[in-house]
């Protein structure tokens, strides 16, 4: 079982940023990526960004690429999204997401974050 602990979020003018920050806590899963998907009201929920944890690939969706930046933070199991140049359409709540991979490196589950509320203005 997986238990994602999110930070971050809150109000911002467009152009600012912000930071957000999820803590996995797993004492199983050793082949898994952690990211984060947002869902705006009226919307399905999107793809953010995702870092593999072996190797530290990065994945980006075109909307937020040269703005955010994921990153494995110093404690263990930790990410943080460091997202600048906000825009109002930016504005979602965040989730975290702990996705694990099966031996043979093949999508295996899926953990959810409670979801942070990230606020842009215009």
């Amino acid at each position: 079982q997986v238990e994602l602990v999110e930070s971050g979020g809150g109000l911002v003018q467009s152009g600012g940023s912000l930071s957000l920050s999820c803590a996995a806590t797993s004492l199983t899963f050793n082949n898994y990526s952690m990211g984060w998907w947002r869902q705006a009201p009226g919307k399905e929920r999107e793809f953010v960004a995702r870092i593999r944890w072996s190797g530290g690939t990065t994945y980006y969706a075109d909307s937020v690429k040269g703005r955010f930046t994921i990153s494995k933070a110093n404690a263990e199991k930790t990410v943080n999204l460091q997202m600048n140049n906000l825009k109002p359409e930016d504005t979602a709540v965040y989730y975290c997401n702990f996705r694990t991979y099966k031996a043979n490196g093949f999508y295996d589950d899926d953990y959810w974050g409670q979801g942070t509320q990230v606020t842009v203005s215009s």
